[in-house]
């Protein structure tokens, strides 16, 4: 008898991953059956839009985790076996638990006072605020860069608008970034 009272025999297997499996990639990385069906479902996401081949390729790992709703960093990502080319490596369901794991585990995410810190060098004048144009060109240019259209979507995210002199209040974009995307 296998899981549930049913016999092995009797579970219906996908064509990419067998329960047998899963259970045992639980036990290894802890995950909650709520985090593995999330995680699953994303998965079945990228599989779906990879051509339906059981699995995910190491260049998309990074936006693989973002869309379970974690935000690793390139190094992160990189560290965990993502990939920079496509067909570098695939990831199986089974393999990319781990993956999970270890990127949700991180928490080196940075604090309030370390951006405030941060925005503190570009605020020339000590009044809490940072020219548009500057916040935008550090955001694409410095270390973990972003794109135009990401700055965009964070910007309208968060509501942030420049006041007349072309300038945004750094402590209050912080906070609204720190808080994540707004709920639907």
């Amino acid at each position: 008898m296998g899981l549930l009272g049913a016999s092995a025999s009797s579970i219906p297997v996908t064509p990419t991953w067998r329960i047998e499996e899963v259970v045992n990639t639980v036990n290894m990385t802890d995950l909650s059956s709520s985090e593995i069906e999330d995680v699953r479902e994303v998965f079945d996401l990228f599989d779906f839009w990879d051509g339906r081949d059981g699995m995910v390729d190491g260049a998309k790992v990074g936006d693989f985790l973002r869309c379970c709703g974690l935000n690793p960093t390139q190094a992160i990502v990189i560290a965990n076996g993502g990939t920079k080319k496509l067909g570098d490596k695939q990831y199986k369901f089974e393999e990319i638990l781990p993956i999970y794991k270890t990127a949700s585990a991180e928490t080196n995410v940075g604090t309030f006072a370390d951006f405030m810190e941060a925005f503190k060098t570009f605020d020339r004048e000590g009044q809490g605020l940072i020219a548009a144009a500057e916040l935008r060109h550090v955001l694409t240019s410095l270390g973990e860069r972003l794109t135009d259209p990401d700055v965009d979507q964070i910007l309208k995210y968060t509501g942030t608008e420049e006041d007349l002199d072309g300038c945004i209040k750094f402590e209050e974009f912080i906070k609204r970034v720190m808080a994540g995307p707004p709920e639907k």
